[in-house]
């Protein structure tokens, strides 16, 4: 309630709009799995979002713009529009055929989905709620102003939930329609293109330096008639006896040769536990800790690559 008078009214409301107006999101997970927002995109596909704003607000027009385009009755300039009401639909999968589901029989199963439809909700009594979404029903609207004198606002919040049975949907592969219908989740063969054309064009250019200086040395080695130009040293000859030279801070090499060892192996093996699917997104920090017990076993042999090029070194 928001009521006209009281101290901290304005800072509420103004915290209440703010969020709305930079689209600040709800996370909600169910059964370690987050709640869905699912509509339709204009080319007919349908887009999952892992999140679901607070409100939306209509500005100086009357075209609705960002997430208040989803309603028609969005429509007043210069107003907010929050979402108080929740429409929310759980799929389960009852069991049926499956080996696990033997001791649910009719009375429990595994959730696969759980999708969230926000609505805007004006409810005249608190204790009489109508939530029927083919009801139309006024949205709880909230001016872009001050309350006047003896003006409250009253906002109840309010959600439903439904309940539908899908035996086509493993339990295994229910994260699967998330990852599908999310655009970012995709792999963007364009840039992947991209950038291996760029390092192809960059490695090309860096050979074609490297040959012609080689060739000019070579060239040069050929020209060579008497004993006094032998004897002369140019170009990468000059240098070619620097790589069996030991570093002067050999054991800062090898520190940074064995921590980098240790966090490779450490990423690589993680990563495959992840493909081979170990390490399942419904068991929630599992990689995290499959990822430090890596660290710590590892440490061992990043120990003895550290050991053996500091020895390397003549340390």
């Amino acid at each position: 309630t928001y009521k006209y008078g009281d101290s901290d009214v304005d800072a509420k409301m103004n915290l209440l709009k703010k969020g709305m107006l930079l689209n600040y999101q709800h996370h909600w997970i169910v059964d370690n799995m987050p709640v869905t927002w699912c509509y339709h995109l204009e080319d007919g596909r349908q887009y999952c979002s892992t999140g679901f704003p607070m409100g939306c607000y209509v500005r100086d027009h009357r075209n609705p713009e960002d997430i208040c385009m989803i309603s028609k009755m969005y429509n007043q300039p210069n107003t907010y529009y929050i979402f108080n009401h929740v429409d929310l639909v759980i799929t389960y999968h009852s069991g049926e055929g499956e080996e696990w589901g033997s001791s649910f029989r009719s009375n429990g199963g595994r959730i696969v989905s759980v999708k969230v439809t926000p609505r805007s909700i004006k409810h005249p009594d608190p204790d009489h709620l109508s939530c029927n979404p083919h009801d139309t029903l006024t949205p709880m609207a909230i001016p872009d102003r001050k309350l006047k004198e003896g003006e409250t606002i009253e906002i109840t919040y309010s959600y439903s939930i439904t309940f539908e049975k899908n035996n086509t949907v493993k339990w295994s592969s229910r994260w699967d329609y998330i990852l599908e219908s999310m655009p970012h989740t995709n792999i963007h063969w364009f840039s992947i293109l991209n950038s291996l054309m760029i390092v192809l064009f960059l490695s090309g250019m860096v050979a074609m330096i490297i040959l012609r200086t080689l060739h000019k040395d070579i060239a040069r080695y050929n020209q060579i008639d008497s004993g006094e130009d032998v004897q002369e040293e140019f170009g990468w000859k000059l240098v070619h006896g620097d790589v069996f030279r030991p570093p002067r801070k050999g054991m800062l090499l090898s520190v940074f040769l064995g921590s980098g060892v240790q966090v490779f192996f450490m990423t690589l093996v993680t990563l495959v536990f992840a493909c081979l699917g170990f390490l399942s997104p419904a068991n929630r920090g599992a990689l995290m800790t499959c990822a430090m017990i890596l660290y710590v076993c590892l440490g061992t042999p990043a120990g003895f690559v550290s050991a053996r090029v500091y020895k390397s070194f003549g340390g």
